[in-house]
């Protein structure tokens, strides 16, 4: 009884271990830009997806919830802050649609399976980060109005950039898959 007492406390600590060093993975795919055509691209969706993949939907969700509430807190984990503002006042920007459709994301994304052929996983990837924009239109919409351009002011600039991560991904997934077993 003693044993398995002490590998559910080991499990809850390597699960808390991983989970926070996610959300500083996370934070850190937001800061560093990859000068791409037609925006600088940043490495968030990747992180999220890459979450999804290799953590699995509880610990990945609990990554990206941890990520979320470290911003909400005021910490400059988000992509613009704290040049264009911290904690909840960015948090309730223009930018809220997408950083909600991270959790969506990484949920879908668990979805991915190493009998997965690599279309399949390629579609899988496609439909998880659609969330995103998705969900990130919808409150740019709600925001800035909707007889703006929306899909060109929040999704067109960021394509080629989510095409190219995703097929990194589907090409990586069934040895990135494997850090679940570790997890």
């Amino acid at each position: 009884m003693e044993l398995i007492k002490q590998n559910s406390q080991s499990q809850i600590i390597k699960s808390l271990i991983v989970i926070f060093l996610g959300s500083v993975a996370l934070a850190i795919s937001a800061k560093v830009k990859i000068p791409f055509y037609p925006v600088p691209m940043t490495m968030q969706t990747f992180v999220v997806l890459f979450v999804g993949i290799s953590f699995g939907y509880k610990i990945g969700l609990a990554t990206i919830c941890l990520y979320l509430i470290e911003g909400l807190a005021g910490l400059p984990v988000f992509s613009n802050s704290p040049e264009r503002g911290v904690g909840i006042l960015y948090f309730t920007g223009p930018t809220m649609g997408y950083l909600i459709g991270f959790l969506s994301a990484c949920v879908l994304a668990s979805f991915v399976k190493t009998s997965d052929n690599y279309f399949i996983i390629f579609l899988k990837l496609i439909l998880s980060v659609s969330t995103i924009y998705i969900l990130g239109v919808i409150w740019l919409g709600t925001l800035i109005g909707w007889d703006k351009p929306l899909l060109e002011l929040g999704v067109s600039p960021f394509l080629l950039a989510e095409i190219f991560k995703i097929t990194l991904l589907t090409v990586l997934a069934k040895k990135i898959i494997k850090l679940r077993k570790i997890i």
